[in-house]
């Protein structure tokens, strides 16, 4: 077994976690004994980048626009928009950068976020229209982690996780 120090953390988003930030005021708990198991050795880093952010909970509801994704918004050529209309890209790339950071003081070389969300989605987002249509792409966070070398997943991933953490081990 590696001690503490050389083992690989794990950014995860903080709602996966059972804590109340998402933008609803609610949790979007992942019961996996994967992710029990990685918070009892110490692996675990909890951030919600919004909250972190500065973000309200409960919030209103924010989409990237229609037909952009996280890269988008990391090169100026997108916004993250309200259901109401305010433009929130700022506090999102906020959120995006103080993830980065994190992960960075913390060591981590994964991450485990919130698939649909506008800052964590890995694989999804939703349409920028409110409608709840899903559609490919990433988050502002997942795409600025993923920018940076780190390897990001989505919570229905976790197994996917667990064989990359897997083989960072063996190669050490």
């Amino acid at each position: 077994m590696y001690s503490l120090r050389a083992m690989d953390k794990i950014l995860v988003s903080a709602c996966l976690l059972g804590r109340p930030v998402r933008y609803d005021g609610r949790a979007k708990t992942l019961h996996h004994g994967l992710l029990k198991s990685w918070q009892e050795e110490g692996r675990v880093v909890p951030l919600c980048p919004e909250v972190a952010a500065g973000f309200a909970t409960p919030r209103a509801p924010a989409e990237i626009e229609a037909g952009r994704s996280g890269p988008d918004i990391l090169t100026g050529n997108a916004r993250v928009l309200e259901d109401g209309g305010d433009d929130v890209t700022a506090g999102f790339r906020r959120g995006a950068e103080i993830a980065l950071q994190t992960a960075r003081n913390n060591g981590c070389r994964f991450a485990l976020l919130t698939d649909g969300s506008p800052s964590c989605g890995s694989t999804f987002i939703y349409s920028g229209a409110f409608d709840g249509t899903a559609r490919t792409g990433q988050g502002v966070v997942a795409a600025l982690l993923s920018n940076d070398g780190i390897a990001v997943f989505a919570e229905d991933q976790i197994d996917a996780l667990a064989a990359a953490l897997a083989t960072a081990t063996e190669g050490r």
